[in-house]
């Protein structure tokens, strides 16, 4: 492989020509990022989901 000139943690696959990643640390730390977005997000909606619900019971109790 050869390294790519400016990133210590680029490289080229001779074959290929492809551009390969060996920084497992800030992959690991993308990963982690990533999924605590998706917990929120997935958190978030369940907000949403209970607000509109609240909303619908309150309108509920108006019309009574």
């Amino acid at each position: 492989m050869i390294p790519v000139e400016g990133h210590k943690h680029l490289y080229r696959d001779e074959k290929s020509g492809a551009i390969i990643n060996t920084d497992s640390l800030g992959y690991s730390q993308y990963k982690k990022t990533r999924n605590q977005r998706k917990s929120q997000r997935e958190e978030i909606d369940g907000m949403k989901k209970d607000i509109e619900e609240i909303k619908n019971l309150l309108r509920m109790i108006v019309e009574k």
